[in-house]
């Protein structure tokens, strides 16, 4: 059975298309991680934006990593936890980023 280029390249657009919506959005990563911390979604939602806009991958994955919490506990991580290990970091572009985005989500409301 032979099929027309015009069949093909519609099949192809529409693979494609599926392809995309099946991929998670890093803003979309990054706030799931937040929430799963205990940030509400509102607020995981607004930071998740800024975080995602100023960091580099490589800065998402020492946050990402920082902030995990045992299985047992999800939702836990204090504020002041959260800063204590965040300035065990030693990266002052991850803490101003992160601390204005907090600010400037709770700010905004």
């Amino acid at each position: 059975m032979k099929r027309s280029a015009s069949s093909i390249a519609a099949s192809l657009v529409l693979a494609g298309l599926l392809a995309g919506c099946s991929t998670v959005s890093p803003e979309a990563k990054v706030r799931d991680k937040l929430i799963a911390a205990g940030v509400k979604p509102h607020m995981a939602g607004c930071m998740a934006d800024k975080l995602v806009h100023k960091l580099d991958y490589s800065e998402l994955k020492e946050l990402n990593r920082v902030a995990k919490l045992p299985r047992e506990h999800p939702g836990a991580l204090s504020f002041d936890e959260l800063t204590y290990r965040l300035q065990a970091l030693n990266n002052p572009h991850i803490v101003s980023v992160v601390t204005r985005a907090g600010l400037g989500c709770a700010i905004a409301g």
